[in-house]
């Protein structure tokens, strides 16, 4: 049985003025405002962000903004739904940071968690809590929240990367702010991707005993991932898609409790349409290039372009190439949304 609630209108404007002043608002006329039928109501839009459009506004920050006085040189992406908000979707804050030779993005620490996936450059590193993280192309490096981070550009040519952070999350619920720190000391190992987390199923022995740590593992090599897809992929039907998570090695649980990352791969010519889920998505393209239909409209994309889908869409992926591979980098709010009891994956796959 559907109701028909009361208005605003209905309700006499003395009685209404008075609430007011007790600031307070009456629910029923705007209960479907909170309480949707069917669908949550999405501000987010479906929308692709050019890479080679920004790329040449990004190297101009370069020369506007020293980094003594931008700290961190991004440019955020905005969903243009979000009414200015510099959000790509309601929970997922997507920037494009550049950091120029012999650069240094200083060490800071906050309480907003960040991962950064790495689009062009080589030399630089990413310094998290004393691990040294090199920065290739197709990397995803993690910086847990309040964890101390810096950025050092030791090659030649741009460094650019994508930020992914659950900064609309937690400004949100007013518990963003960061801390300064001097420089780190960077150790001279090699970061754990490349020692301790070498081959899945594998993790070290005390582990056992001590249980999983929340971040055992910070970088993930986008040249171990891409073979990990191309591998999976021989075992995978064509009605199925080749999509790997970027999980912790010691819990098997997500990177990051916010955020989702997976990556996926589409075969030449292969269209996929995935199972409609509650969560919102952001897609990085590390290769290749295709289109995605989200909710009826469809969005072109190439290497380095960003998109994004709202809540509760529906999707459909295809690789415009006949002969290459293409391979995403999915970003999703699953991991909230199971945290909150609101997650779901539905078996059609159109919005009701």
């Amino acid at each position: 049985m559907t109701l028909l609630l009361g208005t605003l209108d209905e309700l006499p404007t003395e009685y209404l003025d008075t609430v007011l002043t007790h600031n307070a608002v009456p629910l029923w006329p705007s209960l479907r405002s909170i309480l949707p039928h069917g669908r949550p109501i999405n501000r987010t839009v479906p929308h692709v962000w050019r890479y080679d459009g920004l790329r040449p506004l990004l190297l101009k920050a370069g020369e506007l903004a020293p980094m003594d006085k931008a700290e961190r040189r991004v440019l955020m992406l905005a969903n243009p739904g979000l009414e200015g908000a510099p959000f790509a979707t309601a929970t997922i804050f997507f920037g494009l940071q550049l950091i120029l030779p012999g650069e240094c993005a200083p060490n800071h620490k906050h309480t907003v968690g960040a991962v950064r996936m790495i689009i062009e450059g080589k030399g630089g590193v990413t310094t998290v809590g004393g691990e040294a993280c090199p920065m290739e192309k197709g990397d995803l490096i993690v910086t847990p929240a309040g964890d101390w981070h810096q950025h050092d550009h030791y090659g030649e040519g741009p460094m650019i990367w994508l930020d992914a952070l659950d900064a609309p999350v937690v400004c949100g619920i007013e518990a963003s702010y960061c801390t300064e720190g001097t420089p780190q000391a960077r150790s001279s190992r090699p970061d754990a991707s490349q020692t301790r987390y070498r081959r899945s199923g594998l993790v070290p022995y005390d582990t056992l005993a001590r249980g999983a740590k929340d971040y055992p593992l910070l970088r993930f090599p986008w040249s171990e991932v891409r073979a990990a897809l191309e591998d999976l992929a021989v075992g995978t039907p064509l009605d199925e898609a080749v999509h790997l998570a970027y999980v912790n090695p010691e819990s098997g649980r997500e990177c990051t409790p916010i955020l989702g990352f997976s990556a996926l791969m589409l075969r030449p010519g292969e269209q996929l349409q995935p199972r409609r889920r509650s969560s919102s998505h952001g897609y990085l393209v590390v290769a290749g290039r295709g289109e995605s239909e989200i909710d009826g409209r469809t969005l072109v994309w190439e290497e380095n372009d960003v998109f994004v889908a709202p809540t509760h869409a529906t999707i459909r992926h295809r690789n415009r190439s006949s002969e290459e591979r293409a391979f995403l980098i999915q970003i999703d709010d699953a991991p909230l949304q199971r945290k909150l009891g609101c997650y779901e994956e539905f078996a059609d796959t159109a919005a009701s």
